[in-house]
């Protein structure tokens, strides 16, 4: 069983890797989070999976919540893996830690680098075409990599991109970053170029969207993930005053 989230696709892609090369279950947090119990009991010999993006060198609330809800029964073999632009401090410590709270820890982890798709600092920038293409490159050959370590429940395993100051990162800039920047007011819609698709409300993981143009319900669920923001089609929606370009996991 593998539980994934994503926002602009590179984690579901990862995921989906990896149903295909173990033949286990591929579950979205998402729509499990919308059930009154999220508990789960694993056949003999299953492995118990999760991923998940990188969001401010740490995992994204609605995972940690979607830990924090669940019970898990059965479990013999538990991997995470994560995705992130160009390193992930200290998140899977932070994971683990939420693991630890229900006496679980992870046999083995894994980051993966991909497309850079923050756009909420200043001084993050989405990667170029060609530099797109260079970690979608690079990415296939990890993937396949852990996919043979997964697939053999090896265990001990530690192939983290944490960065030269993960604490920094992680505690420091991704605390201030997780704390105070993690909601939905920055969003704002440019109703001239907004054609009232819909898609930005559909598509939201948490429900925070409702009406067209979108209006955000400032409700406090918004978990940043930014689909809003690179999935509309006339990139209408934006965060901040900064104008940022978008993008979308495409193989």
């Amino acid at each position: 069983m593998i539980f994934y989230f994503s926002g602009t696709g590179n984690t579901r892609w990862a995921a989906e890797q990896l149903a295909l090369s173990t033949n286990e279950q591929l579950v979205y947090i998402p729509d499990e989070m919308r059930k009154e119990r999220c508990e789960y009991t694993l056949q003999d010999g299953e492995r118990l999976g999760f991923c998940f993006p990188t969001h401010g060198w740490q995992p994204p609330r609605i995972v940690r919540d979607f830990i924090r809800k669940a019970v898990f029964h059965n479990t013999s073999y538990i991997y995470a893996l994560t995705t992130c632009g160009d390193n992930m401090g200290h998140a899977m410590r932070i994971f683990n830690k939420e693991l630890g709270k229900k006496e679980l820890h992870t046999d083995s982890v894994f980051a993966v680098v991909m497309p850079e798709s923050n756009v909420c600092f200043s001084f993050l920038h989405l990667d170029s075409p060609e530099r797109e293409t260079q970690k979608i490159q690079a990415a296939k050959e990890r993937i396949r990599h852990i996919c043979e370590v997964i697939v053999r429940k090896e265990k001990g395993v530690e192939e983290l991109v944490k960065g030269a100051i993960p604490y920094t990162y992680t505690y420091i800039i991704g605390g201030y970053y997780n704390k105070h920047l993690i909601n939905d007011k920055p969003f704002w819609v440019d109703e001239d170029a907004c054609i009232q698709c819909g898609l930005c409300k559909r598509l939201c993981p948490v429900n925070d969207i409702e009406g067209t143009p979108p209006v955000w319900k400032h409700n406090g669920s918004c978990t940043n993930c930014l689909a809003c923001y690179h999935h509309c089609p006339r990139h209408a929606i934006h965060w901040g005053k900064m104008k940022r370009g978008q993008y979308t996991f495409k193989v």
